[in-house]
């Protein structure tokens, strides 16, 4: 097992910045989810990690090794691709192996190696077959058994359930957690599914413009965002932030017991309950209906909040309703967005 360290670590092209000195410690055997939009950095992150790309400044470290300026092949690390990479003229065995030849491991370890990974992944019945004839997730546990006959401690992985549906996605995102955890790997996952990060993470690294964000658990970055960006990124639906004005709710006479200098009350939508004669005046303006839950767009002066109630909640557009919540279900964040303690 090998730990991953970036120091200071930032990557520019000509005047613009991918990455602004990103520090960032996972530890071995761990599984690190690299978290966020489009743009924001973590497939960067994983390329320089890779040695695919070459930091501008800073650090990179694996197990204790500097290898800021190694290339990819002496940093003792595998690679799964979004698209897989595989080659469609070569067999599920040929493909697999590839690497050993290329790195001209003798015949028999090689075979060895192919013949456990394939039990591993339960391929061993389709070895002959091309990447043509497999599904989509057999094609993915091809392009993982590549990366495991290579024995490396660390695997990075860009994306790699992207291109399956959605039923598939979440039984590989099983697949691959319970592997993980059996072989010890220390895996660096890039996505930008909160699903897959909450789920399968050990620590979730949250970017946003080329900056980290908030680096926890998944528990810990759903109970206590750091930002607003944070408590809006994560969780379905997300967080309701509500305007503060002079200790109240936006438009409304609701006071509350705000922090000096709060600007922004975060709910999360679970948070909320539909009372009797209690709890504060709302009115409902949207319906969604979700089965087991229904979302309720609500109006509490002149800000709008989403409730998550029973699917079998006989609710309508229009009425009214009293809304309640815990005190330690609150969230204050201040103007610049930072959540305040």
């Amino acid at each position: 097992m090998s730990s991953i360290e970036l120091r200071q670590v930032a990557k520019s092209w000509g005047s613009t910045t991918a990455l602004h000195a990103v520090d960032l410690q996972i530890a071995p055997g761990s599984f690190c989810v690299l978290l966020g939009p489009s743009g924001c950095g973590k497939s960067t992150t994983l390329r320089i990690i890779a040695g695919l790309e070459t930091a501008s400044a800073g650090q990179v470290l694996i197990g204790g090794r500097d290898v800021t300026q190694l290339p990819p092949a002496q940093r003792g690390i595998a690679m799964v691709f979004q698209n897989y990479a595989l080659f469609p003229h070569l067999s599920v065995a040929e493909n697999i192996s590839f690497g050993l030849a290329v790195r001209k491991v003798p015949k028999a370890e090689a075979d060895k190696r192919l013949k456990d990974a394939a039990e591993l992944l339960g391929l061993s019945q389709l070895l002959e077959r091309k990447p043509g004839q497999l599904s989509g997730g057999q094609q993915q546990r091809v392009a993982l058994g590549r990366a495991l006959v290579a024995q490396a401690h660390v695997c990075l992985m860009d994306e790699p359930l992207s291109n399956l549906d959605a039923q598939l996605r979440q039984e590989m995102r099983a697949e691959l957690r319970e592997l993980q955890q059996r072989l010890g790997l220390t895996v660096v996952y890039v996505t930008h599914d909160q699903t897959e990060a909450m789920s399968m993470a050990d620590q979730v690294v949250l970017l946003h413009q080329g900056r980290v964000e908030q680096c926890a658990t998944p528990r810990e970055m759903y109970a206590r965002p750091a930002s607003t960006f944070a408590a809006r990124f994560i969780g379905t639906p997300a967080m309701n932030l509500l305007r503060l004005s002079e200790g109240a709710i936006a438009g409304s006479q609701v006071q509350l017991p705000v922090p000096a200098g709060a600007a922004l009350l975060g709910l999360r939508p679970e948070a909320l309950h539909c009372l009797g004669a209690e709890g504060v005046d709302a009115q409902v303006i949207g319906t969604e209906y979700l089965g087991a839950d229904m979302v309720l767009r609500c109006a509490i002066g002149s800000e709008q909040i989403t409730v998550r109630a029973p699917g079998q909640q006989a609710v309508a557009v229009g009425q009214a309703l009293r809304l309640a919540w815990r005190a330690e279900d609150m969230h204050f964040f201040d103007a610049d967005g930072r959540r305040m303690a």
